[in-house]
């Protein structure tokens, strides 16, 4: 049924490359919109960015689930696994971790601390980076080796 829907898709291993981009477009959504409303004090873009927040953790939580059921059938060389998958793992799980704990803050105290702020926007900032390099670790599988779909044959083995 989802060939029929989505015949790209019918390509895939797995699901996890549909729902990563959510987070992957929501949380520096977030991230800019609070910046915007710290400079301007504006109350409503930080309920914006907040609600984004929630989204993109919310998202970023679904993509862990879909990569961590979808990490044993990914058909990559032993050491693609071990150089890349494994450390697009660790980053992304680090990722999602921070996003967690910087929406429960931002909840607590909405729709931006008060106290603190200064570190909740380096959290932010933060957030961005570890995001940016556990992605390019996924984009290096997908793109380099194939990890997502069937277009080549398999394994493929590391290269730099």
């Amino acid at each position: 049924m989802l060939g029929t829907l989505l015949p790209g898709a019918a390509h895939l291993q797995n699901f996890h490359p549909l729902v990563v981009h959510f987070p992957l477009a929501l949380l520096p959504g977030a991230v800019l919109l609070y910046f915007i409303a710290g400079l301007s004090g504006r109350e409503s873009l930080a309920w914006t960015a907040l609600g984004l927040l929630g989204l993109g953790t919310l998202g970023g939580a679904v993509a862990v689930g879909t990569g961590l059921y979808a990490m044993g059938g990914v058909m990559v060389d032993p050491t693609v696994h071990e150089r890349l998958l494994d450390v697009h793992e660790r980053w992304m799980l680090a990722t999602a971790a921070l996003a967690a704990v910087l929406t429960g803050w931002a909840l607590v105290a909405r729709p931006i601390p008060r106290r603190g702020r200064v570190f909740f926007a380096l959290g932010l900032l933060v957030l961005l980076a570890v995001m940016t390099k556990g992605a390019d670790y996924g984009g290096r599988l997908v793109y380099d080796y194939n990890a997502g779909g069937s277009a080549c044959g398999q394994p493929i083995e590391f290269t730099r």
